[in-house]
């Protein structure tokens, strides 16, 4: 499993609409809309980078509202 972080900018006022779009999304596990450079932040997953991008990193960009993005793979996590 492949995972990611995507940084996200909308336009003005759209950043709770867009996290909730989002969230109902195929490989978006959560979106939370936030204050800050970006408006929203999205974790995303998939089999494979390259499903990564394909399936999951290109139909965010492709909801409407969203202006920019950053995505940012996950080179590990930290386990207790």
């Amino acid at each position: 499993m492949v995972e990611a972080f995507m940084l996200i900018q909308t336009e003005v006022g759209r950043a709770e609409v867009v996290a909730k779009q989002l969230g109902g999304q195929p490989g978006v596990q959560s979106a939370e809309y936030v204050t800050g450079p970006y408006d929203v932040v999205a974790r995303v997953g998939a089999a494979s980078a390259d499903e990564l991008q394909r399936d999951v990193v290109s139909k965010v960009q492709q909801v409407p509202g969203i202006t920019r993005t950053l995505t940012c793979p996950i080179a590990a996590t930290a386990h207790p």
